[in-house]
């Protein structure tokens, strides 16, 4: 089983039940500016997808170039990724976080400033995207792991709860404010919003205190990252947990990147329907993480992670058939509720599991939750522009499911997960 959890930061006693225990973790002054730092930085992330997709489809006139763009971002992120969870284990990982969120900062103004000199090409939407790809890897490790450093084992539940809220209510916002304010902002005035969130989020982060790793390891690079792959392989649960999250929502989770084409094509609504598409998608990506909060010490974990699943794909397939937009609002608005439950359920297991001295090349892993979407999409933009994205959609929610299904069935050590993360939280206490 690798090594054992030890007593983690000053986390305290389990949050109490009601409204203040679902925000307990925002008590936490720390935790309190990492989570301004994560909600900007999110909001200008969602609402930039929404501007970016927009451009490159003007620009194109292609589906398939909306897919390029998002595998430009997803491959970096896969490549990179190990690397910014060793370097998340081995530097203080309040200082990975603002490295990079200064890159992600400089590669935008570079994007808005050809934008307002009437310069930008496509190509350069794909640099730039590139250049978030290698940039997003080197901050999310860290800033996962020291979610944990600042709250402790016992409370992580609801401060991942809570932060999945906060990037949830950006997926309202940004991609709301994205989208309706194309109309009177125009693209130029949209994406310069945009940057500015992502000026305030470096600002917020600068102000969380240095959290200096007790035991930083001193081995290589590449020695840290076999480390980590060695430690997944031997704990099954952790492996197994990695790819029961990240295989459906490679699978299905792209439908987001084409919205898009849903609101031009299916639908008629143009960027408002868009806009509105993306916030009830964001509403209900809320609705879940609240709920979690409110119930962050509830047990039965893996059965609502199946069942959350299983809602998460079937409500994706209605919405991929449905003839009706504002019926679609309540479908994806569904979905994304039982998708954002699966998502933090499975996440926060993982990180309730894993000792401190591996959590940044864990979390590196489960970076790929973020990539992996963005991978996806090219396999499923190709099939939507060759048969529709309704079929592409569809599709995907059902092999999702199915994937779920067959992890479930056929992994022992995932059907007695709740055992081993209560065993984790007893040592941590011992």
């Amino acid at each position: 089983m690798g090594l054992a959890p030890p007593r983690m930061g000053p986390g305290g006693p389990a949050p109490s039940r009601g409204l203040r225990g679902a925000l307990s973790s925002l008590e936490n002054r720390e935790y309190r500016w990492l989570f301004i730092s994560n909600v900007t930085f999110f909001l200008a992330m969602g609402g930039q997808q929404i501007v970016r997709a927009w451009l490159a489809y003007e620009l194109t006139d292609s589906e398939l170039a909306l897919g390029i763009i998002s595998f430009t971002v997803a491959v970096p992120m896969l490549v990179v990724a190990p690397i910014g969870g060793a370097l998340s284990d081995r530097f203080e990982r309040r200082n990975m976080i603002a490295l990079g969120q200064s890159f992600v900062l400089a590669s935008e103004l570079t994007i808005v400033t050809l934008l307002l000199t009437d310069r930008l090409e496509y190509w350069h939407l794909v640099t730039g995207a590139g250049f978030m790809g290698c940039a997003f890897p080197l901050m999310m490790p860290a800033r996962q792991a020291l979610v944990a450093n600042v709250v402790g084992r016992r409370n992580l539940p609801n401060a991942m709860a809570l932060g999945m809220a906060g990037m949830n209510v950006t997926r309202v916002l940004g991609p709301a404010l994205a989208g309706f304010l194309l109309g009177p902002l125009g693209t130029k005035g949209t994406y310069l919003f945009g940057v500015s969130l992502y000026a305030t989020a470096l600002v917020a982060t600068l102000f969380v205190s240095r959290h200096p790793l007790e035991n930083p390891t001193t081995k290589s690079i590449y020695s840290n990252i076999v480390a980590g792959a060695q430690y997944v392989w031997n704990d099954r649960l952790v492996l197994v947990l990695i790819f029961f999250g990240l295989v459906p929502m490679f699978l299905a989770m792209p439908f987001q990147t084409l919205m898009v084409v849903f609101a031009e094509e299916v639908w008629d609504t143009g960027s408002t329907g868009l806009g509105l598409l993306s916030a009830f998608s964001g509403v209900g990506g809320v609705a879940g993480s609240l709920y979690l909060a409110w119930n962050a010490d509830s047990h039965n974990r893996i059965r609502r992670m199946m069942w959350t699943m299983v809602g998460f794909g079937g409500f994706l397939l209605l919405f991929s058939l449905t003839p009706w937009f504002w019926t679609a609002l309540g479908l994806v608005f569904l979905a994304n509720a039982c998708g954002s439950i699966y998502g933090t359920l499975n996440n926060t297991a993982i990180q309730m599991i894993v000792p401190d001295e591996v959590r940044g090349r864990i979390s590196s892993f489960l970076m790929m939750s973020f990539s992996l979407p963005l991978l996806g999409t090219l396999p499923m933009s190709a099939v939507a522009e060759g048969y529709g994205a309704s079929v592409a959609v569809g599709a995907g929610s059902v092999l999702a499911v199915a994937v779920a299904l067959i992890f479930y069935l056929t992994s022992p050590s995932l059907r007695g997960m709740d055992d081993t993360v209560k065993a984790a939280l007893d040592a941590d206490e011992e």
